[in-house]
């Protein structure tokens, strides 16, 4: 396996050929009167062609912005990635956004995504960021992952990421030396 930084144009649709983003949902957390709670939700969550090309383009532009993608290789095939955003956030600008991470669905579980967030979380620190902020799935999956790197509920809440994923977990991690 390789871990490494990609750069922009290694990013294209192609690059995702073999990926495989399919996640089996059975239950979500959701917040219900103040409190977490586990309801059962089965469905099957995947992208279409038009997710991959938005993907590509979303991307694209986190490079450009002097934000920075991260990729997994299993010889030529990707098999997860992680993006990090270069735009402050938060009422101290406190907040770097982690917008993307994720492992094609034969390789979850053997800490692939767990390296990715740590390649993320260096890169946020050297980027003066206190704390990575993320909208993260809410399937109780996604959520243990989280939950097992020390990541907790936001203390500020994002209202543009709000607006655009209302049923995800707003997390953050606070960078600190050898925490990630």
């Amino acid at each position: 396996m390789e871990y490494r930084e990609l750069k922009k144009s290694e990013i294209s649709k192609e690059l995702f050929a073999s990926f495989v983003r399919r996640q089996e949902v059975n239950a979500v957390l959701t917040r219900i009167d103040g409190q977490w709670r586990e309801i059962s939700r089965p469905f099957m969550d995947d992208w279409s062609p038009s997710d991959y090309d938005f993907l590509v383009k979303c991307l694209i532009n986190t490079i450009e912005t002097g934000g920075a993608v991260f990729g997994a290789f299993d010889g030529k095939n990707l098999i997860g990635f992680a993006s990090l955003e270069n735009r402050p956030r938060g009422s101290r600008n406190q907040y770097l956004q982690l917008s993307n991470l994720h492992v094609s669905a034969e390789y979850r579980g053997r800490g692939i995504g767990r390296l990715l967030f740590r390649a993320a979380c260096r890169r946020a620190a050297e980027l003066r960021a206190e704390r990575l902020y993320i909208s993260a799935h809410s399937a109780e999956e996604t959520q243990a992952f989280y939950r097992a790197l020390n990541c907790t509920e936001a203390e500020e809440l994002m209202p543009d990421l709000f607006e655009l994923e209302p049923c995800d977990c707003h997390l953050e991690f606070r960078l600190s030396p050898g925490r990630a």
